[in-house]
């Protein structure tokens, strides 16, 4: 602990990792601080049932990692990451047994939209077009764009609520596929800005797909510290800081950390109007998590959802619409909105052979510690008849054990604070950069920084950049 070094990032989630790689790639010398005894924070893959059945703790598909401008120049696939997409990126299936279907090739999805194929070709079709030029100002801070008139046009749909934009849908299929989407943003649907969420995960899937790391989200987490520790990085585990005085020597001090914490471990070097803002920061609903080892594949009705890594299970949009709502205000849902994942479909390595896994959450109030194992398993076996004669074994989380094994999941949150329109483009306090807090060489770079939560690194990114230029006088 005696060495200096020129910057110091504490907590090796993917931000924290990606901040730590892109000061190192300036030519610091880097130490990445971990509090857990392994690194990946949310990247973390463990037997969480029983031997040989692999689970992914929190993250579990990523479409942003294969899209982020920070992913994009790094070779990780010399590090062992090995991406696998399956071919149908997302399924949404209904109580008549049919199922909406996420695929790659837009003129694909859309044609199985029914009435709504033009509606939806014309939404997306432009988006997808632009969404490589827009990627660097959709994942970042709010700026001057770089394709201004390229950002307006996908502000206009952006900006407005997931419930407003589906005005233009008329078919089931289409209005419950959207709702899906939009409901990964964690918020009622008649939110603002909630309509960027689904735009973006849509664009992604029709870019690139939904993939699975081969062996779990930690092969991710692997490649980023072998690829860290070729150029130089230094890492340090099993040290968890609560002051900025229980670390070495630096210039700069990077936290992926949420304003929670961040006000422990160095509030007292912060103004009073910065702590004010940070004791006023709003975090969003938690989530329930629930992991199974399974004696074979989910028996899906729909035979589109055997096909797909993720599956949403909400029914209409009237339903998922609903359901997001009333957690929202506190109430337990009781046929909540269920995310799934199905990674042992395509990734051998995950279960024993003939066996499988499954991975799904729910949303639910924020600190609920409501056991949401039954709700959950029924709305499963909604629309997959036999499904609870599969499970062998199976490993819960609610918002207080997620909260434990990461102190980032406040209340079981897994943005890092909710991403509504006040918090969108000013998390976690309304500064000329969202990255900088009032006490000199200290930056924030987790979820709770733009663009907010996901694989994607870009809040580590783009607080490396801030700290290279303001401490370092580096432009990248």
């Amino acid at each position: 602990m005696q060495q200096d070094f020129d910057a110091v990032v504490v907590g090796a989630g993917p931000n924290g990792l990606a901040a730590a790689i892109t000061l190192q790639q300036a030519g610091l010398s880097v130490l990445l601080v971990e509090g857990s005894d392994t690194i990946g924070g949310g990247l973390r893959t463990k037997e969480l049932t029983l031997p040989g059945f692999l689970h992914d703790v929190c993250s579990a598909v990523h479409p942003t990692a294969v899209v982020a401008p920070f992913f994009q120049n790094l070779p990780l696939e010399q590090f062992g990451l090995e991406f696998i997409y399956p071919e149908i990126a997302a399924a949404h299936p209904f109580d008549d047994g049919s199922a909406a279907v996420l695929k790659k090739s837009i003129t694909e999805t859309a044609s199985l939209l029914g009435d709504d194929e033009q509606t939806y070709l014309k939404l997306f079709q432009p988006l997808v077009k632009d969404f490589r030029q827009l990627l660097p100002d959709i994942l970042g801070p709010l700026r001057f764009p770089a394709h201004p008139l390229v950002m307006a046009r996908f502000g206009l749909n952006a900006l407005t609520s997931a419930s407003y934009l589906a005005k233009r849908f008329h078919t089931q299929k289409a209005r419950g596929l959207w709702a899906g989407m939009t409901a990964h943003s964690i918020q009622p649907l008649t939110n603002l800005t909630t309509s960027a969420i689904g735009l973006v995960l849509m664009a992604a899937a029709h870019d690139k797909g939904w993939p699975v790391p081969k062996g779990g989200s930690i092969a991710i987490g692997n490649a980023l510290v072998a690829y860290f520790e070729s150029i130089g990085g230094k890492i340090m585990t099993n040290h968890y800081v609560r002051k900025l005085s229980q670390l070495p020597s630096s210039k700069a001090v990077l936290l992926d950390v949420t304003p929670k914490q961040l006000l422990e471990i160095a509030g007292d070097q912060f103004s009073s109007l910065y702590k004010r803002q940070l004791q006023h920061y709003r975090y969003g609903m938690g989530v329930f998590k629930i992991d199974w080892a399974l004696d074979g594949p989910i028996p899906f009705t729909a035979p589109e959802c055997r096909q797909a890594g993720t599956v949403h299970l909400g029914n209409t949009l009237e339903e998922i619409a609903a359901d997001e709502e009333g957690s929202a205000k506190g109430r337990t849902p009781q046929k909540p909105f269920v995310l799934l994942a199905q990674q042992s479909l395509f990734d051998t390595t995950r279960a024993p052979e003939g066996k499988h896994t499954g991975w799904a959450y729910c949303h639910v109030p924020h600190g609920s510690t409501a056991d949401m194992t039954e709700v959950i398993e029924n709305q499963v076996e909604r629309f997959a008849p036999g499904f609870k004669k599969q499970i062998i074994a199976r490993h819960t989380m609610n918002t207080g054990q997620l909260e434990i094994y990461n102190p980032n999941y406040i209340g079981g949150d897994i943005n890092g604070g909710i991403l509504d329109i006040r918090q969108l483009y000013t998390r976690p306090a309304l500064r000329s950069s969202p990255y900088r807090t009032s006490a000199k060489g200290v930056y924030i770079c987790s979820s709770s920084t733009p663009p907010g939560g996901g694989v994607h690194g870009m809040c580590g990114y783009h607080a490396a950049r801030r700290a290279l230029k303001d401490v370092f006088k580096i432009s990248l």
